[in-house]
């Protein structure tokens, strides 16, 4: 087996194995943090209790947001700087 191909299987299996962020829509604001200085976005849930933020995926393109959307059943997400 070459590395190449070991270390795709890796990344596979560790996609298909991923959980998701236990999202709660009382507890948690569906937002994306913007980089002001590279532009970098990283959809995520900011708490609503301490103001903490946990990233879940890095948006790159519509697609992206789109599926942040799909995957956590959020309709509106605000943008933070």
């Amino acid at each position: 087996m070459t590395g190449k191909s070991f270390i795709s299987k890796l990344k596979l299996k560790h996609k298909g194995n991923a959980e998701l962020f236990p999202y709660d829509e009382a507890k948690h604001d569906a937002v994306i943090r913007c980089s002001i200085c590279t532009g970098e976005q990283v959809a995520g849930f900011r708490s609503r209790e301490d103001g903490s933020f946990v990233g879940v995926m890095v948006i790159q393109s519509e697609k992206d947001l789109e599926n942040f959307k799909r995957l956590y059943r959020v309709d509106d997400v605000k943008k933070i700087y």
